[in-house]
């Protein structure tokens, strides 16, 4: 999957790569050429005394260091440019990707894995590729074309290359060998913290009301220090690897300067020739070193990489038709036939064949016990989910025949726990009609009862909303998002409980302006109160994911003993009348 990544997204910056090669090999060429340079300054100009030879040959050192010095600058900023531009492609295609998931795709990998997979399994892709970037062609030339110098300089003390390379690449191998296991967990557990804090940041008011502080502590310190455990042991062979290097790297130098003073004295060797090969030496066992480096780097981009492709390669069970429908007569009639709807797996369906029509001008009510499947039902409409079975059709078109757009650009939904982005009230008003004028808004807040609230504010239309909503009320949030919907002027309202933090005078007030203002509109109701739906043109009553009810509020008193149940738990006998 590594290399299936980097092929798709490096393809576009291969002018990039080919800089990068180009420099790293003046670098590789200049750093093999340097240690010559100098055994012949020692030998043929320090030995001889001849002051030409050293400062013709210093002169030319300096040349070659400083082109190396440019190409090595050079390699690295079209490196950093081709592994930054390939972590913003990354991320924009798991973001796009992620965007494209119905509720199933997104339950099955959960919000925490999916933030981390966006951002640190990116990230280790991105370092790869930059080292990769950095070392990775100045590596084998640097070991090929030191042990080809090391050889023209010296043949009988090739030996010591001949043992301390594979006694260096053997530990390396082993150390990594028993890091991969770590970087696999290592992933696996910063989810499982992202998913606890998350938790907790969400959850901060419940945790608090239950006294489970300690607990929560408790729970996220468990997480936390198993990450830390698994880092440490990770951390700990890593920082075993560079000892083992340098002591390969120093035990070879003092074999080549003990050997070679030998073969100097004997006349066998030039004092610029051990020179030039411990140094050769060291660019080899140096090329090893960054190459195990990358390999270290390796294992955890190679997990990161199979995460990221997992998300890439999951193919959304929503998709949009091959040939959508793109236009349809002003309408706003939503009609179930027989809709079926069942998890992957499970054993019974949350829905089974439902079926009503929902017309322009009226108000449809849907109520049921908790987990009768209300709120999957209105997921259906707006193709969060796709049906099983049967069909749920929009002005007499199957929604999954529709250009997704066209669709969602009729309907306004108003969920059952209302989100709001941080930015201003305007801003989040704007979200569904980027265009909509002040005017539009307050009018919008009229209807929806926030009015008040929000003129309340100092900065009013652009007072701050902070994440989530968190810095309104409940009931505030509720109406800011029924106002978010009506600034769209949809065809198709779905409300899903959206009522529920409101009070009584509130929630009256509200159905009434919208009866008022936005009449001639498909109205679809989930309701926990009786109260709210007692005026609906035509109620649903949902038992187990089954009609068990269809009438109005007088009919079904008369005809359903699941909704008669309803709303004498609610209501009094004189209220229900």
């Amino acid at each position: 999957m590594l290399g299936k990544l980097l092929v798709r997204y490096l393809k576009p910056y291969w002018p990039l790569l080919v800089a990068v090669v180009i420099f790293q090999l003046a670098q590789s060429i200049a750093s093999l050429y340097l240690p010559a340079l100098n055994a012949d300054i020692i030998d043929d100009g320090v030995a001889k005394g001849d002051t030409g030879v050293i400062l013709g040959l210093g002169g030319i050192m300096l040349l070659v260091t400083l082109g190396q010095i440019i190409a090595s600058i050079l390699a690295v900023y079209f490196g950093a440019k081709a592994a930054m531009a390939l972590g913003r492609d990354l991320r924009a295609s798991v973001f796009r990707r992620v965007g494209e998931f119905s509720e199933r795709e997104v339950a099955r990998f959960g919000a925490p894995s999916l933030i981390t997979r966006t951002t640190n399994d990116v990230q280790q892709v991105q370092m790869l590729v930059l080292m990769t970037c950095t070392i990775l062609v100045s590596t084998p030339i640097l070991a090929i074309g030191g042990v080809i110098f090391a050889l023209r300089e010296d043949l009988t003390l090739s030996w010591i290359m001949v043992v301390a390379v594979p006694v260096l690449l053997v530990a390396v191998g082993l150390i990594i060998w028993r890091m991969v296991p770590q970087f696999r967990k290592m992933q696996s557990r910063i989810d499982t913290v992202n998913r606890i804090l998350r938790e907790q940041l969400t959850g901060i008011r419940v945790i608090r009301a239950f006294v489970r502080e300690e607990r929560e502590r408790e729970r996220f310190a468990v997480a936390n220090d198993e990450l830390t455990d698994t880092a440490l042991r990770a951390g700990r062979l890593f920082a075993l690897m560079f000892p083992v290097v340098i002591l390969v790297l120093n035990v070879s130098s003092v074999a080549v300067l003990w050997f070679g003073a030998f073969r100097i004295e004997d006349g066998d060797m030039q004092i610029g020739s051990l020179i030039a090969f411990l140094s050769y030496l060291i660019q080899i066992l140096m090329a090893v070193m960054m190459a195990t480096f990358l390999a270290v780097l390796l294992p955890r981009a190679a997990v990161s990489a199979d995460r990221i492709g997992e998300v890439l390669d999951t193919e959304p069970s929503v998709v949009a038709p091959a040939t959508p429908v793109t236009e349809l007569a002003p309408g706003g009639e939503v009609e179930l036939r027989e809709a079926t709807f069942a998890y992957p797996g499970a054993e019974a369906p949350v829905l089974h064949k439902v079926s009503f029509t929902a017309r322009p001008g009226k108000t449809t009510a849907i109520i049921g016990s908790t987990g009768s499947g209300k709120t999957t039902l209105v997921n259906l409409l707006p193709r969060l989910f796709d049906v099983t079975g049967g069909a749920v059709l929009v002005d007499g078109v199957d929604v999954r025949e529709l250009d997704p757009e066209l669709l969602w650009g009729r309907i306004g939904l108003i969920p059952q726990k209302p989100y709001l982005f941080s930015g201003t009230v305007a801003s989040n008003l704007r979200y569904g009609n980027p265009e909509a004028t002040d005017e539009q808004l307050w009018a919008a807040l009229e209807i929806a009862q926030a009015r008040d609230f929000v003129e309340a504010m100092p900065e009013r239309l652009e007072a701050p909303i902070a994440q989530g909503g968190t810095n309104v009320s409940g009931g505030q949030r509720q109406r800011l998002a029924i106002a978010r919907a009506l600034v769209k002027r949809p065809e198709i309202y779905v409300f899903d409980d959206s009522f529920s933090a409101l009070d009584t005078a509130t929630d009256a007030r509200l159905r009434q302006a919208l009866a008022r203002e936005v009449g001639e509109a498909t109205m679809i109701v989930i309701a926990q109160r009786v109260s709210t739906i007692l005026q609906a043109d035509q109620i649903v009553v949902l038992e187990d994911g089954a009609v068990v009810g269809l009438g109005t509020h007088d009919e079904l008193l008369a005809s359903s003993e699941e909704y008669r149940e309803i709303v004498e738990s609610q209501l009094s006998v004189e209220e229900a009348a």
